[in-house]
């Protein structure tokens, strides 16, 4: 069952890359973190398609559970700060804090998070949360 949902994972994440939109892929990302509930990489991506559809709400629950299951994953936090700043929580600062250590140790890191970035700017170029991120961690 385990290589069933990662090639749905993989497939979900295939289409996004190719460009498909937020909206088109919550519904595979909501299936695949129903079939496994303690993979933090589904939970991530799917905050992350919240959050491109203005879902913040089920966008900070998705991120708290990625983050709960994956403490030292940036790009959950990222998320999470992202979900916090449109839900006008507290906490960013600790999660911004994390990730620019973590991009400082590990180079590569800081170059996929950068990336990530820009994809998001450029699906939502609007996007004034993420843009504040971008800011804060110097990218």
């Amino acid at each position: 069952m385990e290589s069933t949902q990662e090639s749905s994972f993989e497939k979900a994440m295939a289409r996004y890359q190719a460009g498909t939109d937020a909206s088109e892929l919550i519904k595979d990302f909501e299936a695949i973190t129903a079939a496994a509930p303690n993979q933090s990489a589904g939970w991530t991506c799917l905050s992350w398609l919240q959050l491109l559809c203005d879902q913040h709400d089920s966008a900070l629950r998705s991120a708290r559970t990625a983050v709960k299951l994956s403490p030292q994953d940036p790009q959950a936090r990222i998320n999470l700060s992202l979900a916090l700043l449109e839900t006008n929580s507290k906490g960013v600062r600790d999660h911004i804090d994390y990730v620019r250590r973590a991009s400082m140790a590990v180079p590569d890191l800081k170059k996929e998070l950068k990336n990530s970035i820009e994809d998001g700017l450029l699906r939502k170029p609007n996007w004034r949360a993420l843009k504040k991120i971008k800011d804060w961690l110097e990218f």
